[in-house]
Formats: structure tokens, sequence, C-alpha cells
């Protein structure tokens, strides 16, 4: 029986695993220091919920920073860890060098609108920057046919799948307006950065089609080797 293996030409490198490994190293990294802020707020009883983001206030700009750092409850902040670390990890990895851009946009661009349109209450919590970015992978992957992102984010949908809901004003203590936010500017970033990253082209043993995109070096030498609302 032959068995067919895969065009080193088509298959990952060793610089891409390597980047994974980065990418999800420094997503476990944030998600331990917003773990470890929380039980340091807990434990000393600092109340650090008080540096969220309170729509209509100038004092309650500085949640722009912070907002996405805290957390109401050990529920809120379990619920978020997942999504948050797989869909951080995506993007540092699927597409490194405009997340150095697009995530801080996401991340400030989430609170702008909702200290804008927001309830004058405090919001915080990471759902915001967790919308934005499986919006920025799954509008990149449609954008850029790259299937791997949009895989991604269909997947965290299909697990988180209620999470559809939460850009809508249906649960009283739930920052939806964060969510709507993260999830706007996480598309408006996949069309603002849709020319960078391009994706590299990777080819799997049951694949047959031989053909590569129209951008594709057509040498084969030029070719790589690979109160308090809670969001």
């Amino acid at each position: 029986m032959t068995v067919h293996q895969p065009d080193p030409r088509y298959t990952l490198s060793k610089r891409s695993k390597a980047n994974f490994v980065l990418a999800l190293r420094i997503s476990l990294g944030f998600l331990a220091a917003l773990w470890i802020i929380f039980i340091v707020d807990a434990v000393l009883g600092l109340r650090l919920g008080r540096f969220g983001l309170q729509p209509g206030s100038l004092p309650g700009l500085v949640g722009l920073f912070t907002a996405p750092l805290l957390h109401g409850s050990a529920g809120h902040l379990f619920s978020n860890s997942l999504p948050l670390l797989i869909s951080l990890t995506a993007v540092l990895f699927l597409y490194p060098n405009s997340a150095l851009r697009a995530i801080p946009i996401i991340w400030l661009g989430s609170g702008v609108f909702a200290w804008l349109i927001g309830r004058p209450s405090f919001h915080y919590g990471a759902s915001g920057l967790i919308y934005g970015l499986l919006a920025y992978a799954f509008v990149s992957g449609v954008i850029r046919r790259d299937m791997r992102s949009v895989a991604v984010s269909l997947m965290v949908w299909f697990l988180y799948g209620t999470m559809i809901w939460g850009v809508l004003p249906i649960r009283p203590h739930m920052s939806w307006e964060l969510h709507l936010g993260g999830a706007i500017m996480g598309v408006l970033m996949a069309f603002v950065f849709r020319n960078w990253d391009r994706p590299p082209l990777v080819r799997y043993d049951w694949e047959d089609d031989e053909t590569v995109p129209d951008w594709y070096p057509e040498s084969s030498a030029d070719r790589p080797s690979s109160g308090k609302l809670d969001d």
C-alpha cells in the first residue's frame, strides 16, 4: 500500500511551530496575569472594580485601559478564560504582524464605544476583547480565504454559541456595549489590515488540488517551506 506523503513545500515549518508555541505562551501569560489580578484583589480587598469603565464620566475613562483586566467574580473570569486563550493564541499565530496593531485598537476601541453609548455604571471584563478577537479572526479568514482562521472562530462560537447574543441588550447585568464595541472594532480591523500577514499555503495528505493562489510565487524556489456590568 502506498502512503501519500505531504509535499514539504506545503507543510508547516519548524518556524511556524515555534511561532505557535510563542503565541500560546503569550496568551497563557496574559491569562495568568488576569487571574493574579483577580486573586490579589479578592485577598486584599482592593475593590479594583472601581477602576472599570464608567460611560459618560471623565474619571471613568481610565477604564479604557483597565476594564479588560478586571472581573467581578471567579465564575466571570473562568467563563472568559478558555475563549480568551483560544482567540488570542489564534490571532497572534495567524496574523502576528497585524495583531500587534489590531489588538491594542480593539482593546481601546471597544471601551470608547461603550463609554459613548453605555449605561451609567461600571463596565469591566475581557469579553469585549474576546468578541473583537473572534470577529477579527473570522472576518480576516473570510476576506483572505484563510480557512484556518475561520475554523478557529467557528469552533469557539460552536463551543460558546450563546456568546452571539452577547451583543444584544437582553441581560441587565451584562455589558453588551463592550461586546458590541469589540465585535465592531474586530470587523473594522480585519478590513484595515486585510493585506497584512498573507497566510502560508499548507497542504495535507487528503488534498489533491494543485491550485495555488494567484499571488503565490510561480517559481518553486520562491515558495516558503511551509451596578456593575460584567462583560
